[in-house]
């Protein structure tokens, strides 16, 4: 039966070649089963370091794809040689026009590995293949949720534990050179900051009250994708279907900068300030969450956040069935989250997908709230760290909140409360040193910039030095063994940690023994020792000074 029977009674016969000219119309303009000219591969080099990644390019001589996002896929599969593992990757086309292609591989662990990797256009295809050597440089690794005391963290590569102490830079990446991000990271570091949540999508407005504006240094208007009006904040005109490669080759550099530095970024997909986004669950969102994991999941030191304020623009069964999807997408299975606006029960905690919560709550009664966290964890039979990470940011004073309510000494503060209570938190910095408006050397918790004049993580830094002279992750909340709402951290006969933050001082119900201890300024980090501690009751002279301050008990 010829194609005018098929077609008969339904379409006029005036119609059918209309039809066919289309139809050689379409292929002579969208050639996707049509084949480059050649494709060639670089070699693995012969030795990585665990944790660090193996690329692999395949350069692409002629590309005809008619989207190379869409049309071509560069596909691997990575093998430990000894049978111990063996993952299926994905790689990602890394220009415009299909001309190069990169797929990444993390190994896990010291040892040979063997590798095959295939570039495919229609029915073209073409193959690689190799071996290469990890040895062991004692990298940090993967971060872990600790399976001995699942309410911590642990690195992957070396067993470490990870005192969580974030900040926010939403806009990071709208700084146009990389000596700014790059600055900002590392500043970030020697304050010990060890976490920066950073938004790959995602646009803001001026209507914080804080100093800043955009300019050629800096923006909020970040494009993932390519823009037909890049700077216009509502109405962009993003292409979803393909990706602006430049941007996320920016996001490379950073991202390679952190690791050096130790720090662990996460990166949180979008935002809901503009609501201009990919449809849910459709294809452009599903191709742009893949093109990150792809890009980014080689990266060790990273974590993946389904979106701020998420609950605002995403109900929870998007957020479980595409955590769901997330996992199964990224091949070492990175820790992820979510992070409600409304409420931290809007949170997928049971799931697999979800490593650690991370909501928002503003309340000056953190000690408590997170006390709370923590049960509701424990009732799914499932345990995992609590995080709050975002509380307050410094000098910001929203609506509801009463001016002083986040100076940087009442958030400083706050923190000691929230990790006294066994959980993390993630703080802003100010914005009010500006940027592209006088002095123009801040930008705080909105791009991650600072200067000398911002102390508020100095003040974190001595929490972070008590909490990490001692075995933090064995301890947990023991009110009930301190009076005054004092507030205790325990791994009883072992370890007492007591934060006073009234000062004053402290009945301590201890197990029988002699114990060390010694005196801590949450303000200064002054240390003072004192004589041996007797168990089984302990009544401590009053704390040297004013303002708060903690005590440590450690069993001789």
């Amino acid at each position: 039966m010829n194609l005018h029977q098929l077609m008969q009674p339904f379409v006029p016969a005036k119609w059918i070649l209309v039809a066919l000219v289309a139809i050689s119309i379409g292929t002579l303009t969208r050639p996707i089963l049509a084949a480059p000219a050649s494709v060639t591969y670089s070699v693995a080099p012969a030795q990585v370091k665990a944790y660090d990644f193996v690329e692999i390019t395949a350069k692409v001589t002629t590309p005809d794809a008619a989207n190379p996002f869409e049309d071509a896929t560069l596909t691997g599969s990575f093998e430990a040689t000894d049978g111990s593992g063996k993952w299926n990757v994905n790689g990602f086309c890394d220009s415009m026009d299909g001309s190069v292609f990169r797929i990444r591989f993390m190994p896990p662990r010291a040892g040979d590995y063997k590798y095959s990797v295939t570039y495919q256009q229609g029915k073209f295809q073409k193959r690689s293949s190799g071996t290469f050597h990890a040895f062991n440089a004692s990298l940090p690794g993967i971060l872990r949720v600790d399976p001995k005391y699942p309410w911590h963290f642990i690195w992957e590569g070396t067993g470490q534990h990870f005192f969580f102490n974030g900040t926010t830079a939403f806009w990071l990446m709208g700084w146009t050179d990389d000596h700014t991000i790059e600055y900002s990271i590392a500043r970030l570091h020697r304050l010990k900051v060890n976490r920066i949540r950073v938004t790959l999508a995602g646009r803001t407005n001026l209507y914080y009250g804080e100093p800043i504006m955009i300019g050629k240094n800096w923006t909020f208007d970040l494009n993932p994708w390519p823009a037909k009006d890049p700077n216009d904040f509502l109405h962009p005109g993003f292409d979803y279907s393909r990706l602006n490669v430049s941007y996320w080759q920016k996001w490379d550099r950073m991202l390679r900068f952190a690791q050096e530095q130790n720090m662990n970024i996460s990166i949180v997909f979008d935002m809901n300030d503009n609501k201009v986004h990919p449809a849910a669950g459709s294809a452009d969102e599903y191709r742009f969450m893949q093109y990150a994991v792809n890009r980014f999941a080689a990266f060790s030191n990273i974590t993946w956040d389904l979106g701020d304020d998420l609950d605002a623009y995403r109900d929870e069964k998007w957020t479980h069935d595409t955590g769901m999807l997330l996992e199964r997408w990224d091949p070492y299975r990175h820790l992820a989250t979510s992070h409600p606006a409304i409420s931290m029960l809007h949170q997928d905690r049971a799931s697999s997908w979800f490593g650690f919560t991370s909501y928002q709550e503003w309340s000056r009664k953190q000690h408590a709230l997170m006390l709370e966290s923590r049960k509701l964890q424990e009732k799914t039979g499932r345990i995992i760290p609590q995080t709050n990470e975002e509380y307050g940011y410094e000098d910001h004073y929203p609506l509801w909140a009463t001016p002083g309510s986040d100076s940087a000494d009442v958030l400083r503060r706050t923190a000691w409360d929230i990790v006294m209570a066994g959980a993390y938190q993630t703080a802003g910095e100010t914005v009010r040193r500006g940027t592209n408006i006088w002095p123009d050397t801040g930008g705080g918790w909105m791009n991650g910039r600072g200067d000398d004049t911002m102390t508020m993580f100095l003040g974190y830094g001595h929490m972070v030095d008590f909490m990490t002279s001692f075995d933090w992750w064995k301890t947990n909340p023991h009110d009930e063994l301190v009076d005054n709402g004092n507030y205790c951290l325990a791994e009883p006969g072992k370890i007492y940690a007591i934060y006073l933050p009234q000062g004053g001082k402290v009945t301590i119900h201890l197990q029988p023994g002699r114990y060390r201890a010694h005196w801590f300024s949450a303000l200064s980090g002054q240390q003072i020792p004192l004589p041996d501690v007797d168990g089984p009751v302990w009544t401590s002279p009053e704390v040297p000074g004013r303002y708060d301050w903690a005590l440590l008990l450690e069993a001789e």
